[in-house]
Formats: structure tokens, C-alpha cells, sequence
């Protein structure tokens, strides 16, 4: 009987490792015993454990790229104060008519971030930024503030070559963001919501020359300004070139000490 055992054990040892040999190719082992047939199959471990870093390496890099938004960058444009009518025109406070050409803005946008929506054509964009404003005077009007007052008067003896108020801001966005590719370098990109703000400083500056001598004037102080800034705001373009505009849901300056003033801020956006 032990000698029936042995000989059978050796047949299904035998009948195991033909089987093996012939499927080796696939890692599948078939084995059968009368009726019954046992199917082994072998993974990988080595191809399976490559395509996983493969595939974590290639999930990363497309994590990343797919948060990409077009806030990060630099900003360069130009200021202008409107009235609520959405008209640049102060007939009682003639001197917020600024002077457009020399009252600039930069924004300098350092954060962002993308939540993505519809994969990497829609998303919600936030990030952090800075933001440096100037309202230039004409007409040499210098401002003048006290607690209950913000006003600005003509002088007529000294001639300024700068006379500007200037601010400071950290700012927040939250736009909503359309891409025509997945490549944020091949997309057509239009971005629009809101950006708040917060003001950190504000200083006017003044140089000119009085009997022949040249000055610079620099004094710090709030000047009546809102503390906080709310614009709604555009942005589009291709790739990383734009333009940007923005336009201040609130004053520029406390309503309480004079009138109410926008500031309506357009210009180019190079983003990183």
C-alpha cells in the first residue's frame, strides 16, 4: 500500500511540474487531479511594485499640474478714482480726479492655490498676495487731514514733479477659474470674483522744488482710508501672459471724512 502512495505522489508531483513549465510564460500553474482541476496564478511583485511608483511618480507630477491656477505673478497697471456714477468727475471734490497716468498699482502675488471642480478646467482659486497703490494729485493739490476731515487744497508757490498718496495692502482672492487645456501653458484662461484686502501702510510723498530747491516730503498716516479693501475682479489671458482689472466694491477712503471714491485699477499680468 505505501508503495501505491509513493507512486501516486510522485505521478501528481511530476503531472505539477510539467504543468508548471508550460505556463510559465503566463505565471499560471494548472494542475489536474482526475476531475478537479487547481488553476495558481503568480503575480509580479517586481512589475506590479514598478508600475505603483510609476504611477504614484506620475500622480504627483499630474496632482500638481492640475492645481496650477494664474493668480501667482506680477501685476502692473494703472489707477483711476471714480464717483458711484461710475465717472471720473468730482465736481465738489475736484481734487480726487487724479491724475490716471502716473497713479500706478503693483501687485505682487507670491501664494496659490486651485481647488479643482471639473478636473483641471474649472476650479476655485485662493492664494496670497501684495498689493502697492498710488493716487497721484494734479493740478498740484496737496492733501490735508485731520480726525474729522480729509480735503486737499491748490498750492501755488512750490511746483511738485511727484505728489502722490500711496498704500499698502495684503491680499486674499477668491475667483472662479476657466481653462481651455489641461496645460496651464497652452490654456486660454479667464478668472473672475473677488480679491479683499487689508491695509498694512500708507504714506503720501511729495518732491518738488521751491525757490530753486529741489525737497522730497514723505510723512506716514491713515489719511482717511478704509482699512479694508473689497474688488471684483477680472482676469484672462493665454498662458503666462494677461490682463487684469479691478473695481472697489467699497470707498477707498472713510465716507465720513469725504466723499465717495473707487478705485477702478487695470493694467498687465505676467503670472510665474
Amino acid at each position: 500500500m505505501k508503495k501505491v502512495y509513493l507512486i501516486a505522489a510522485v505521478a501528481l508531483l511530476s503531472l505539477s511540474l510539467q504543468a508548471q513549465e508550460e505556463e510559465n510564460e503566463s505565471d499560471t500553474t494548472r494542475v489536474n487531479l482526475g476531475k478537479t482541476e487547481l488553476i495558481l496564478v503568480q503575480h509580479d511583485d517586481d512589475i506590479q511594485d514598478t508600475l505603483n511608483i510609476d504611477d504614484q511618480d506620475g500622480e504627483k507630477k499630474r496632482s500638481k499640474k492640475d492645481r496650477e491656477a494664474h493668480w501667482a505673478g506680477v501685476d502692473f497697471g494703472f489707477t483711476m478714482l471714480m464717483n458711484p456714477s461710475f465717472e471720473n468727475n468730482f465736481p465738489n471734490h475736484p481734487y480726487w480726479k487724479n491724475d490716471a497716468a502716473k497713479s500706478t498699482v503693483w501687485n505682487l502675488n507670491l501664494l496659490e492655490h486651485k481647488f479643482n471642480i471639473a478636473k483641471e478646467y474649472f476650479g476655485i482659486t485662493t492664494g496670497l498676495g501684495f498689493s502697492f497703490t498710488s493716487v497721484a494729485f494734479s493740478d498740484n493739490y496737496v492733501l490735508s487731514y485731520n480726525s474729522d476731515t480729509l480735503m486737499a487744497a491748490i498750492d501755488t508757490v512750490t511746483n511738485y514733479s511727484k505728489n502722490k498718496l500711496k498704500a499698502t495692502y495684503l491680499t486674499v482672492p477668491l475667483l472662479l477659474e476657466f481653462n481651455t487645456n489641461a496645460d496651464s501653458d497652452k490654456s486660454f484662461y479667464l478668472a473672475a470674483g473677488v480679491v479683499g484686502g487689508v491695509r498694512l501702510t500708507s504714506q503720501v510723498k511729495r518732491k518738488g522744488e521751491v525757490d530753486g530747491d529741489k525737497f522730497t516730503f514723505k510723512e506716514r498716516g491713515t489719511y482717511g482710508l478704509n482699512p479694508f479693501k473689497l474688488d471684483a475682479a477680472v482676469r484672462l489671458g493665454y498662458s503666462d501672459f494677461g490682463v487684469f482689472a479691478n473695481y472697489s466694491l467699497l470707498p477707498l477712503f472713510d465716507t465720513g471724512k469725504t466723499t465717495e471714491a473707487y478705485p477702478l485699477t487695470f493694467g498687465l499680468s505676467l503670472n510665474f
